[in-house]
């Protein structure tokens, strides 16, 4: 079994800063794609930002600039800054990772358990 928690999120007034973080712990052998996404009231779950095993990342045109995701394989700990914070990233906010188990030959997804983050005007 594989368990995703995360933690930092927040109130924060706009301009303002905060860091993601989301470790995963139990049988894993190895973590490949990393992923945060988030989901505003009312609206469907996005893709902010994500990351390959190899380190490389991909940002939604919204974020671009502003957060950084990055990767402790050593911790199996997965990042996100988030700079210049605004009210429209107000939202839940979830990490994802696709993992390869000890007990298995397949990845698979697990999701945390999601933390919110709202940045007040």
């Amino acid at each position: 079994q594989v368990q995703l928690v995360e933690s930092g999120g927040g109130l924060v007034q706009a301009g303002g800063s905060l860091r993601l973080s989301c470790a995963a712990s139990g049988s894993i052998f190895r973590i490949n794609a990393m992923g945060w996404y988030r989901q505003a009231p009312g609206k469907r779950r996005e893709l902010v930002a994500s990351i390959t095993s190899g380190g490389s990342t991909n940002y939604a045109d919204s974020v671009k600039g502003r957060f950084t995701m990055s990767r402790d394989n050593a911790k199996n700990t997965v990042y996100l800054q988030m700079n210049s914070l605004k009210p429209e990233d107000t939202a839940v906010y979830y990490c994802n990772m696709v993992v390869v188990p000890t007990t298995a030959i397949d990845q698979y997804d697990y999701w945390g358990q999601g933390t919110q983050v709202t940045v007040s005007s």
